[in-house]
């Protein structure tokens, strides 16, 4: 039999069912697997025609098939004497609809069987000697992106895409979403924080009364109140001073791109330019980050520093150095350093690094391979000197000492365990970094609200206020470990029992919302008008609705003083930082400039971040510096316009044609 004969089978046995019910053990195997063999092509098409041949077949009786016959196939035209007859059939047709639906019930059965049995017979494995027709691949074919893992194939070699330079498909650093490594090598977790492995210090009754700090009808007493706010995407920070708001922290989840402040990186260079004093180096973030070379030395010339990690660098604003060598002689391409960042990525640009490595604690600072030892300036002086003679007992070899704000009147034990906490930490660190492969990610800050608590959290706070019952037992667990004294001080708040948000019942929101305005209203009438650009914030001072009293002098001076507290308040409330312009209002007196700057000093020493300003021009012109970690307020609760794109003007495009 020849294959047009075989398909000729096929055809009939598919439009004729009785047939097919008939033969279906001797037919239908043959013919399914003859036509999985004979892939359809456009020459089968003019097929389509045979009814026509089969016209002239004997008439069957007018059963079920015979109905199915003529559903599948359109009659073909018959002249007008032909149409008489079956228009008197309809009527019988009509009367019978019962045989009918009978008759169809009978007929789809056996399909369904046929339909069945092809189904299990195209199932069937084909013989060995014939494998399967595979599908070549077609132009606009798509396939999905690999995930994380699946770029190994079975027998463990990676795959190699082009621009990998041979390593693997792991391409450049700097392109967008890259993710950064919790371990893009191998598969090695970073350190996190040890925050609390140990039971707390046992203080005797004298001990316990100093460090719990004032209570008045048995509620606690303090300048300052904490309130944190857990929200879906977000934590919000806020520090009041009585009702004030001074302080407030946006902190989303923690994704390894822009919140890294603090981290460690094993980070290998890429770029080395002479000319800039600096490097490119990639720690597997989107954008590679900066080292300076003034960040490569210690830069520490005095002995008694603040504790904070944000510290003193010789050279100026960005960390060059006038004598020693050049930064191409201290690094080159390609060479793996350990890094810490100092500042976060900002708009277009990378984060910035040290080599100088700081493990922050409760209670001290600790630099490995350094000799560095300093007291918190913000310390009374009795204080200091009972903590220097306890510091020089208890520094390890080869390890820096600082001693921060927190360590006042702690008992001896308390520091030492905070310092073998850290040094255990480091040696994870070390033994990390030794079987890491660079760009990956060595150590990782606790997120933003533990990191606040457990910095600025003393015995001058009334009251921290935490509405997240998980982050709640965090800082619980870690402050009974590290501060018990200050436990009955940290308070869980309910909104369901309180039935108000919390920022709503401490009047945080709307201050929020006037901390974003660009006018800034003083007491008197006066008015502060801030405004930022890349690198560069400018604050103008005005009398506004003040008219004063006495004399014009006087009216001027007054709103000055006004407005360099108001300046100082502002610049910790939005975060500010970078250079700062300060515009006041003109005065000729010389002395009235002098209490001028030494009110502004004063008010700016209450900020923990580190300002630098200089003295007051014949024209009321201040300058200033404040270091900048990361995104001010603004820019953390904004999106910049889509029309305009931040700059408030929308061009006028019939004027340009």
């Amino acid at each position: 039999m020849d294959e047009s004969t075989l398909n000729d089978t096929t055809n009939n046995t598919t439009n004729n069912p009785q047939s097919e019910t008939s033969s279906e053990s001797a037919d239908t195997a043959p013919a399914v697997r003859k036509r999985r063999l004979v892939a359809p092509s456009s020459g089968d098409k003019p097929d389509a025609p045979e009814p026509e041949a089969a016209a002239p077949a004997p008439p069957e009786p007018a059963s079920g098939p015979q109905t199915r016959r003529r559903r599948a196939t359109p009659a073909p035209d018959k002249p007008k004497a032909k149409a008489e007859p079956k228009a008197k059939a309809e009527p019988k047709a009509k009367a019978e609809p019962k045989a009918k639906a009978e008759l169809k019930a009978k007929a789809e059965p056996k399909a369904d069987a046929v339909s069945k049995e092809a189904e299990s017979e195209l199932a069937k494995p084909a013989p060995p000697g014939v494998p399967p027709p595979a599908r070549k691949p077609q132009i606009g074919d798509t396939r999905p992106s690999p995930q994380a893992g699946e770029s190994e194939g079975t027998t463990g070699r990676r795959r190699r895409r082009r621009g990998g330079r041979g390593r693997g498909g792991r391409g450049r650093s700097n392109q967008a979403g890259t993710p950064t490594t919790d371990n893009r090598n191998g598969s090695h977790a970073p350190v996190e924080a040890i925050l609390a492995d140990q039971s707390p210090v046992e203080l005797d009754d004298e001990q316990l009364s100093e460090r719990r700090g004032q209570y008045r009808n048995g509620k606690p007493l303090g300048r300052y109140r904490m309130c944190v706010h857990v929200a879906e995407g977000a934590t919000h920070i806020s520090v009041l001073e009585g009702r004030s708001l001074i302080e407030y922290y946006v902190s989303r989840p923690s994704d390894d791109i822009s919140e890294i402040y603090g981290n460690l990186y094993q980070g290998r260079v890429r770029r080395v330019l002479p000319g800039m004093e600096a490097a490119f180096v990639d720690i597997g973030t989107p954008k590679q980050a900066v080292l300076y070379r003034g960040d490569l030395t210690v830069a520490y010339d005095d002995s008694d520093e603040d504790a904070s990690p944000e510290r003193k660098r010789t050279g100026g604003r960005r960390g060059r150095t006038v004598d020693g060598p050049a930064i191409s002689e201290l690094i080159r391409n390609g060479q793996t350093i350990m890094c810490q960042v100092i500042k976060n990525p900002i708009g277009h640009k990378g984060a910035r690094l040290t080599t100088e490595v700081s493990l922050p604690g409760r209670f001290v600072v600790l630099i490995p391979g350094s000799s560095v030892t300093g007291i918190s300036r913000r310390l009374p002086t009795r204080e200091r000197r009972r903590l220097r003679g306890l510091l020089a007992k208890e520094i390890p070899e080869g390890f820096g000492v600082i001693l921060r704000t927190a360590a006042e009147n702690v008992t001896p034990a308390e520091i030492r365990r905070d310092i073998e906490r850290l040094t255990r930490q480091w040696t994870q660190i070390s033994e990390l970094a030794e079987r890491s492969e660079a760009p990956a990610l060595l150590f990782r800050e606790p997120e933003l609200a533990v990191r606040i608590i457990r910095e600025q959290f003393t015995a001058d706070f009334r009251e921290v206020v935490i509405d997240d019952p998980v982050l709640f037992e965090q800082v619980k667990g870690y402050m009974e470990a590290v501060a018990a004294p200050l436990m009955d001080r940290i308070r869980y708040y309910d909104p369901v029992a309180e039935r108000l948000p919390l920022f709503e019942r401490v009047h945080v929101a709307e201050q929020v919302r006037k901390a974003t305005d660009r006018k800034v209203w003083l007491p008197s009438g006066g008015s502060l008008i801030i405004e930022h650009t890349e690198a560069l914030t400018v604050i103008d001072v005005n009398t506004g609705r003040n008219v004063g009293r006495s004399s014009l002098n006087e009216t001027l001076f007054r709103n000055n003083l006004e407005a360099a507290t108001e300046i100082a308040k502002q610049l910790r409330l939005r975060d500010i930082g970078g250079i700062i312009i300060v515009d006041f209002v003109d005065m000729d007196d010389k002395r009235q400039r002098e209490q001028l700057m030494s009110t502004l000093n004063e008010a700016l020493a209450r900020d923990k971040t580190r300002t630098a300003t200089e003295p007051i021009s014949d024209m009321g012109i201040v300058q200033m510096t404040r270091m900048r970690t990361g995104e001010g307020l603004l820019e953390s609760m904004s999106d910049p316009c889509d029309v305009c794109e931040g700059r408030g003007i929308q061009l006028r495009e019939s004027l340009f044609s």
